[in-house]
């Protein structure tokens, strides 16, 4: 995509669905401000040194440091993932070359079984990738991915095993956010024609469908189980506030994982969790207005209380795809305007901060007080997905 054609589609989305965006302090953002702040965060990504030790997480801005982190770490796909789609909106062939750059240090993970995050890791780097650079060699590393993170299934409890670390505590623990690891294995039969990784991802989503969500539609954070009989032990949480509560980000990973469960095998149960979370997350009575979660949805509100932009694009991005199977016009409107917040000076990292992100104002684990209210690599990566995804819905409407 050209430059000026990119100009017109950011003017689009801060316009559709909502004209007006504003700030903390009510100030109008101007559709010509937020595309340069957001064309020079673009840069940002691309004036990064690639580095195998030093992919971006997140960012502290008080003082500035960059938190970087090896290939093992669950967040390293994000980065490549990001430099792919920056590609797709803007055409520019430098991020094309810095996104194989680093898509190639994330090969070694096809190989790791000591983690659920295989989709993550490889799916949001090889398979972004792939989308634009057809080769054999990324299908080779997916389809290998999807093997090491099959060795994580248990036929007795019909999941993939989400930590290996409180063993002595979770007998085998599964989290939501492992249904975002399923799209992988999707598309690893797609790739191969073996149908074994089709069917755990579909088993996978069906027993989470069982077993996480309470009668309001809301999601536990964690389901552990038996290994024996498969007997559900303890429903508890590791990043919300207490058990019961409902971590934002979580909800995301149900909205968006039930969706693309839904996009493979056509089930419609899938597709109705996914609406009944989404009426959930969208209709709480404590979700701000500018549609951007506190971190869990049973924080007291006020202008303290940390947000989460990463829940925020994630769940702008999952809509969108709900929307394409739905039509359900409250699914595109409430993605838009979530979106414009998100595409404002509000949200958009200021010009003058010198590192890979995007956005600001997300939060990585708040029970541990770990990146509170930073920039954080994946909450880039759906921010850039919702923009592609808006784009594409605007082309079907």
């Amino acid at each position: 995509m050209k430059k000026n054609n990119f100009i017109v589609f950011i003017g689009f989305a801060l316009l559709f669905g909502a004209c007006k965006s504003n700030t903390n302090k009510g100030e109008k953002i101007s559709t010509t401000d937020a595309n340069g702040l957001l064309e020079k965060r673009f840069e940002n990504l691309l004036d990064y040194q690639v580095d195998a030790l030093s992919f971006p997480r997140s960012m502290s801005l008080n003082p500035e440091e960059i938190h970087k982190v090896p290939s093992k770490d669950w967040t390293s796909g994000f980065f490549p993932g990001n430099l792919w789609q920056i590609y797709a909106l803007t055409g520019k062939k430098e991020f094309k070359n810095k996104a194989m750059e680093w898509t190639a240090l994330m090969e070694d993970q096809q190989w790791n079984d000591k983690t659920h995050d295989m989709g993550f890791k490889i799916f949001c780097s090889f398979g972004e990738g792939l989308k634009y650079h057809e080769n054999q060699y990324y299908k080779d590393v997916i389809v290998q991915s999807a093997k090491t993170l099959c060795t994580r299934y248990n036929s007795n409890v019909k999941l993939l095993r989400s930590w290996d670390f409180n063993a002595d505590i979770w007998e085998f623990p599964v989290i939501i956010d492992n249904m975002m690891n399923l799209e992988l294995l999707f598309e690893a039969t797609k790739i191969s024609g073996d149908s074994t990784f089709h069917k755990i991802a579909e088993q996978h989503a069906k027993t989470t469908l069982n077993n996480h969500f309470r009668p309001d539609n809301s999601t536990y954070h964690v389901v552990v189980y038996d290994t024996i009989n498969g007997a559900v032990k303890q429903k508890v949480t590791h990043q919300g506030i207490h058990d019961e509560s409902s971590w934002a980000r979580g909800q995301g990973w149900a909205i968006y994982g039930f969706t693309i469960a839904y996009r493979y095998t056509k089930n419609k149960e899938f597709l109705d969790q996914a609406e009944a979370t989404a009426t959930y997350y969208m209709s709480h009575k404590n979700l701000p207005e500018d549609g951007i979660p506190y971190w869990d949805f049973d924080l007291p509100s006020g202008p303290d209380t940390p947000r989460d932009a990463s829940a925020a694009a994630l769940v702008s991005s999952g809509l969108f795809e709900l929307y394409s199977y739905t039509k359900k016009q409250s699914y595109s409107t409430f993605a838009t305007r979530v979106l414009n917040n998100l595409n404002s000076k509000n949200y958009l990292l200021e010009e003058s901060i010198n590192g890979p992100f995007i956005l600001k104002h997300s939060t990585g684990n708040g029970p541990k007080n770990d990146e509170i209210d930073e920039p954080i690599v994946y909450a880039d990566y759906y921010f850039l997905e919702a923009l592609l995804r808006q784009k594409s819905s605007s082309k079907e409407k």
